[in-house]
């Protein structure tokens, strides 16, 4: 779908390449392969933490690197998730040296500009995002509360990208260091411009800037701890969270398969099927028919270990969660035991079909062309994956979504979450225990 060159440099650097001179813009986006789940217990955190330290100076830009991007007219941004770490800029043309000299920097030459104080500063920032975020946000511990159900302590989604604070509040800067030297080398990134560029031109300034950089061995493949397809029925539990909330809310969790697995995309499928617009299974039965809920959703989290599967919904005013409970049951039930039909597919796919051209859209950005093929490179060592990723979906008949219905979304995988207002746990599903939650 999207034309581009790729090129690996003597260190292990990625280049992607993407011409778009319909405006005089230039997207650069890097991705560094290390999230959350590189992380171990007792150290979490430290991913997203870098995220934030990484925007505040280098050995030869040793101050805030938004003012002189966007002195230049550009816009900045990054994000981490438990797979991966991602910078962008978009900026003027004429700006994309100084873009690309700047993440050059932050790559070879952060630590040297890595103080106690800037590392203090920054974790207090995280820890005070983790406050706003999550502590103090309506139903903000709920993802907390379900990774630690879904996973095991040892397996590399057990703890969210925030991180805990104890162990934000135990991290050293030594500690700092010694991610930073395993993870944020060329080897383990990959680089795309996209957007008004000369590729030749593109490529000598990545080759200046990057190709001296040292690095270092590409992180070993992680492995969650055991099979994805071991459950028991003690996975299958109801937990319960009191917060300061006005509707109880039911979150319904199962491990699914991993990003680009078997079955990843015939479970998005199955999620449109159930939540996708008003005329969806879900939407359909529990707020338009019976009006025992405000919204209901389902989504498949496709991630590079594993997946998880969750539909959430809202209680009405007035109404239980074992009201949703039941009805969601039922309507699983017949799912699995006649499957979609065939409109429902079609509907499906459309939909499917949509959000690829969406993600055509901008060159630069989060989601943007520039995102797309840093991910498709990180996760499948293809930036032109996007074409067999939708060709994944073709295969997604009533027959094989059923099959999937009845595979995944077992009793015995399954975690019950209840979100019910303070002093109200007798309105949780019969039999919850409260959730561990840090």
């Amino acid at each position: 779908m999207l034309d581009f060159q790729k090129y690996t440099l003597d260190n292990g650097l990625d280049v992607i390449l993407h011409e778009d001179h319909r405006c005089p813009i230039v997207a650069v986006n890097l991705w560094y392969h290390v999230g959350s789940k590189n992380e171990r217990p007792g150290r979490t955190g430290l991913a997203h933490l870098f995220e934030h330290l990484m925007f505040e100076g280098s050995a030869h830009h040793d101050s805030g690197f938004f003012e002189p991007l966007q002195k230049a007219g550009g816009a900045l941004n990054g994000s981490t998730n438990c797979d991966r770490t991602n910078y962008w800029e978009v900026v003027p043309a004429e700006a994309l040296e100084l873009a690309l000299w700047l993440e050059s920097d932050r790559m070879g030459h952060l630590l040297p500009a890595l103080t106690q104080e800037k590392f203090d500063n920054q974790r207090d920032v995280v820890i005070n995002e983790r406050r706003q975020r999550y502590e103090n946000r309506p139903y903000g511990m709920v993802s907390m509360a379900l990774m630690a159900a879904l996973f095991p302590p040892a397996h590399p989604y057990h703890w969210t990208t925030i991180g805990e604070t104890a162990d934000l509040r135990a991290a050293t800067l030594d500690d700092a260091r010694d991610f930073f030297e395993r993870y944020y080398h060329p080897a383990n990134a990959s680089l795309t411009v996209a957007g008004d560029i000369d590729p030749d031109a593109t490529l000598a300034l990545a080759q200046r800037y990057f190709s001296p950089l040292p690095t270092a061995a590409e992180p070993p493949t992680l492995t969650p701890p055991f099979d994805q397809n071991s459950f028991d029925a003690e996975l299958g539990r109801r937990l319960l969270l009191e917060d300061r909330v006005e509707l109880p809310r039911l979150y319904l969790a199962w491990r699914t398969p991993a990003l680009f697995a078997a079955g990843d995309a015939g479970l998005d499928m199955l999620a449109e099927v159930l939540s996708g617009g008003k005329t969806s299974r879900l939407y359909r039965r529990l707020v338009h028919e019976e009006r025992v809920a405000t919204d209901v959703s389902a989504v498949q989290g496709s991630r590079e270990l594993d997946g998880w599967f969750s539909i959430t919904a809202t209680a009405a005013p007035g109404r239980r969660l074992t009201e949703l409970d039941e009805i969601i049951g039922e309507e699983l039930g017949r799912l699995v035991a006649d499957g979609p039909t065939d409109d429902e597919i079609e509907r499906g796919l459309a939909q499917v079909d949509a959000q690829f051209v969406y993600r055509l859209q901008t060159v630069g950005g989060f989601n943007g062309r520039s995102d797309q093929l840093n991910a498709y490179n990180v996760y499948t060592g293809d930036p032109g994956f996007m074409s067999r990723d939708r060709a994944r979906y073709s295969d997604s008949t009533p027959a094989a979504v059923r099959m999937l219905a009845d595979r995944w979304l077992t009793s015995s995988g399954r975690v019950a979450l209840s979100v019910v207002p303070e002093g109200a746990a007798a309105d949780a599903l019969h039999g919850s225990i409260p959730a561990v939650v840090s």
